[in-house]
């Protein structure tokens, strides 16, 4: 009997143990600040798990995916970037979802600042009156990408790319013009809405840029088995509410 029970012990030792994770890292866009985290707090205090979250401009995060960096999941605020992991196999396909669109907006410096209609007649060089049009950097990340794809399609971008400062993520270039360092800036709606210290003073056309479209995946490396849950959790009706609350436009 006592070798019988030894047996019983060595093979339970033996025994494939499913993965544990008290913790999942996800990489997100800058832009997904607010809603995220409130979202994160949210799973934590349901599911008892830690939801640790990197935010930076999507460029950056796909670089550093690129380079090994140990992220679970990604939510990128274009679909080029996740595009470019998974075309490179740094992403799981199969756990990939559109989760969210936004629209592009001029902000000026403080709250209640006159409307700008915005056309190809816009005369933005006065309106800027020698100061700065900030925008995230507009050959890498996914704000400055659309914005300089809006300024263009309405025939503004010449009039105004010496005047543009670039800043590493759209939520730098709003910063700039809450605190009055650059008097107008391109960024999303939801960013917009955020910060009391600017004005949503026009809407880019949807048809003058790309659709904006936030995806989300699984690292193809991670095996967390909480990246699955997490991102179910990002699609459910509690989230839902979160991210429509804060003016993002919820896909089904």
């Amino acid at each position: 009997m006592k070798l019988v029970r030894n047996l019983l012990f060595l093979s339970a030792l033996a025994a494939p143990v499913p993965a544990l994770a008290d913790s999942v890292l996800v990489f997100a866009a800058a832009s997904l600040r607010d809603a995220l985290t409130e979202i994160a707090g949210d799973y934590e205090a349901e599911a008892g798990h830690e939801v640790v979250i990197s935010f930076a401009g999507s460029s950056a995060l796909a670089r550093q995916i690129q380079n090994g960096a140990p992220a679970d999941l990604f939510l990128s605020a274009n679909l080029a970037w996740m595009d470019a992991l998974e075309d490179e196999g740094l992403i799981d396909a199969g756990s990939r979802r559109d989760l969210l669109g936004n629209s592009l907006v001029l902000i000026a410096s403080g709250a209640g600042a006159a409307p700008i209609e915005l056309s190809p007649d816009t005369d933005l060089p006065a309106l800027l009156d020698g100061g700065r049009l900030a925008m995230a950097l507009v050959e890498a990340v996914p704000a400055g990408i659309y914005g300089k794809a809006a300024l263009t399609s309405l025939g503004l971008w010449d009039s105004v790319a010496d005047s543009v400062v670039q800043t590493d993520n759209v939520r730098a270039a709003l910063a700039l013009v809450a605190l009055g360092e650059a008097p107008l800036g391109v960024v999303y709606a939801t960013d917009a809405a955020a910060e009391p210290n600017v004005s949503a003073v026009a809407t880019f056309p949807p048809d003058s840029h790309p659709a904006i479209v936030y995806p989300a995946g699984a690292v193809a490396d991670s095996d967390n088995p909480l990246n699955g849950p997490f991102l179910d959790y990002l699609a459910s009706p509690p989230a839902a509410e979160v991210f429509a609350r804060m003016g993002f436009e919820v896909l089904e």
